[in-house]
């Protein structure tokens, strides 16, 4: 059990809880809690996911139950308990959101509705960019940020519980954990949980340096003893000294906190001096300077290791004192001070705004307000105009701690540690930022590549004429910055960089026998989420986009080699009943990777329908019929006849072509169908065997790219329904 009360074991994460313990958790804090309200919302969603089991072979059920028992650590409100309880019943059981907005209340309903989206966005897709994924994040948040928490609660008991997956999916799910979740769990000032998500992936993904670096925290303390209880003394020593009621926690980092240091600083284990860390509680914010002040006297502090997040707060509430000393045997130690209060935000963090105490809203007056936090945080995202751009956004948010300059008129600027005089300039206005030929800091003329530090005075020197140049790329930390010095860039150089990326792409092009034709370029571009074909060549030619990227976005099945076993027949979903065939039904044709569910039919046995098709509608008052059903995991055999429409130009040789283009992608055509003939047009149906969702997607996509196609679209025909 870690200091804090929380379980740092997989046996804990797994251990069995009930309703009435569920409800002594809840009514720890919150005494006047709508104890009925947890109890249905309890009976229904094990009612719901009954039979459901988890890989470990517990009864599902348990991992919601422990969801919300880890929520209630947080003390927060009765709605957000009662959707951690029901978060996967409209995604994986029979139960509808009208339903669940009928028995507990559309807020109830609205939450879970917005965690079943959140878990839908497929943020692990290979092809999906990580700025993607973090603008798909940020958007499913600003509705209601009770919908993240839930979401990171949920990954967190994942986490904990990881080992019963397979080592492929384990992986998977720890990257993703590594690149998403746990930034954002300390983006949103829950930085206890972005360390433990950290360190649960750090396990998966480099299980050999995790064990090394305990290996020597072993090796070390045998060496010198536990050296946190003699540290956590000698500070409360101090403290009575002053006078100063205070509490003292210290504790060794985390392994992946230690490792990414020495990664950082290119340091051994044996040259890292500032492992362990000390938190000190106190009951004002005077006695947060007092304290300072005595531990700075008692031992020396370390020069460029001190922040007063108290004078100048993170914009989550975050505030704290921190600061790095030569403690025991010159040992470094960093010490947090802070006030009750604040350590409560900067365990919580914006979550803080929904705690509960003795049964009412906790009033922390450092608690910030959600939506303007949310409002804060996306505010510097709608204008980026690209992926990479609204990225880079993204990552100085999340992982950089920040400095304060000064304008000459004595106006606030944050910026990222590390910022340049470029990035002030350009965070003040584009305009200042490309006719800057200078800057004085504190009043010196410095060079424009002058790292920044706290509290500095910055003044921006400009010139009519000034453009930005090339260099600046290097010097800028900030992605605003970054991103107006390329499109200024960009701009002079368009003609030239469109002229050559045109080149490279027809040579790329004619390596696959295909055209880098403008009906091509323009769908490549709808892909990489750019303007049009023009600047897919403006990418190529400036070096940000390959033109094999570009090509392979197109035809990912013309360089796909892999010849890895398939899955076929029944074996593709799972759930059948014992001797089921897989039955799917046409009227939506569903394929692997697509949610599914099975209806069941007298003498014929359960058809698989996709989960949004809507002929289920017609089964809605009968809940006995349905199956839950998931497809299997693995590289699945291209049988699943799929149906698409298309529109041609009525040319010779088009419908040819559009048949090669199909069979280049490994997809066999079935039948074809003629709906509509035009002297100029023409409208078919065909089908044709895929493997799964990914590999149509791939097809459809080359086939809209040739500029012979005017329209392609699935075909989904309810007459088909079984």
């Amino acid at each position: 059990m870690a200091a804090d009360g929380r379980p740092t074991d997989d046996a804990a994460a797994d251990k069995a809880i009930s309703v009435d313990d569920l409800l002594d958790l809840v009514r720890a804090y919150n005494p006047k809690t709508k104890e009925a309200l947890i109890r249905d919302a309890f009976a229904y969603g094990e009612q719901m996911h009954a039979g459901q089991t988890r890989h470990s072979g517990e009864p599902y059920f348990s991992h919601p139950v422990a969801v919300a028992a880890l929520l209630t650590e947080r003390q927060l409100d009765d709605a957000t308990i009662v959707t951690a309880l029901l978060h996967d019943t409209i995604e994986d059981t029979r139960s509808t959101y009208g339903e669940v907005s009928e028995r507990f209340g559309p807020e109830i309903a609205e939450l879970i509705d917005g965690v079943t989206k959140l878990t839908n966005l497929q943020l692990s897709n290979r092809e999906s960019k990580q700025a993607e994924n973090f603008r798909k994040l940020f958007m499913a948040m600003s509705k209601d940020l009770r919908v993240i928490l839930v979401k990171l609660a949920d990954r967190l008991h994942n986490m904990r519980t990881i080992r019963h997956m397979r080592p492929e999916k384990q992986k998977q799910k720890a990257q993703e954990t590594m690149d998403l979740y746990a930034p954002l769990a300390g983006r949103m000032g829950m930085h206890w949980m972005r360390e433990e998500l950290e360190d649960l992936s750090f396990r998966v993904l480099n299980p050999e340096a995790r064990s090394s670096i305990l290996r020597r925290f072993i090796s070390l303390q045998r060496e010198s003893g536990d050296v946190i209880p003699k540290i956590t003394e000698d500070i409360q020593t101090v403290l009575q000294k002053l006078g100063v009621k205070a509490r003292v926690y210290g504790r060794a980092k985390k392994p992946y906190s230690i490792w990414r240091k020495m990664q950082d600083k290119k340091l051994a284990f044996s040259r890292l001096s500032d492992i362990y860390g000390f938190r000190v509680i106190v009951d004002s914010e005077d006695d947060c300077y007092r304290v300072m002040g005595a531990i700075h006297r008692r031992w020396k502090s370390v020069p460029g290791r001190f922040k007063d997040y108290i004078s100048q707060p993170k914009s989550n509430g975050y505030r704290s004192i921190h600061t790095t000393v030569s403690g025991r045997d010159g040992k470094r130690v960093e010490v947090q001070i802070r006030t009750r209060q604040m350590h409560e935000v900067a365990e919580a963090g914006v979550a803080a705004h929904w705690a509960y105490r003795d049964g009412v809203r906790a009033q922390n007056p450092f608690a910030v307000d959600p939506a303007k936090w949310l409002e804060s945080l996306t505010e510097r995202f709608e204008n980026a105009e690209d992926h990479d751009e609204f990225l880079e956004h993204v990552k100085l948010e999340m992982y950089s701690d920040q400095v304060f300059c000064f304008t000459p008129k004595g106006d606030v600027v944050k910026l990222p540690r590390g910022a340049t005089p470029i990035d002030f300039a350009y965070s003040i206005h584009t305009r200042i930022g490309h006719s800057c030929v200078g800057a004085k800091v504190d009043g010196l003329r410095v060079p424009l590549w002058t790292r920044l530090k706290n509290g500095q005075s910055v003044d921006i020197i400009t010139a009519e004429g000034q453009s930005p140049q090339a260099t600046w790329i290097d010097i800028a930390t900030t992605g605003r910055a970054k991103a107006a010095i390329r499109r200024s860039l960009r701009e002079v150089d368009r003609d030239r960089f469109i002229k050559l990326g045109r080149e490279l792409a027809r040579v790329a092009f004619e390596q696959i026998d295909k055209k880098a034709t403008e009906k091509a370029l323009n769908t490549a571009a709808k892909a990489l989420a750019l303007a049009n074909g023009d600047e897919v060549l403006a990418r190529i030619g400036s070096a940000e986009l390959s033109a094999r990227q570009v090509v392979a976005e197109l035809y990912p099945e013309l360089a796909n080699t892999d010849d890895a076993s398939v899955i076929e027949g029944t074996r593709a979903v799972i759930g059948l009943p014992p001797g089921a065939r897989t039955l799917r039904a046409q009227c939506c044709q569903p394929v692997p990777g697509e949610r599914i569910v099975g209806i069941t039919y007298h003498g014929k046995g359960p058809v698989v329908h996709a989960i949004d098709c809507p002929a289920l509608a017609d089964f809605d008052d009968q809940p006995d019929r349905w199956i839950d059903l998931h497809w299997t995991e693995g590289r699945h055999a291209p049988e699943h006849n799929v149906t698409v429409e298309v529109t041609l130009s009525n040319g010779i040789g088009v419908l040819g072509r559009i048949c090669t283009l199909i069979g280049e992608q490994n997809a066999n055509i079935s039948d074809l169908h003629f709906i509509d003939r035009k002297p100029d047009f023409f409208r078919l149906l065909i089908d044709m065997d895929v493997r799964d969702a990914e590999h149509l997607h791939a097809v459809m996509m080359a086939v809209e790219a040739d500029s012979d196609v005017a329209t392609l679209d699935r075909f989904r025909d309810l007459d088909r329904r079984p």
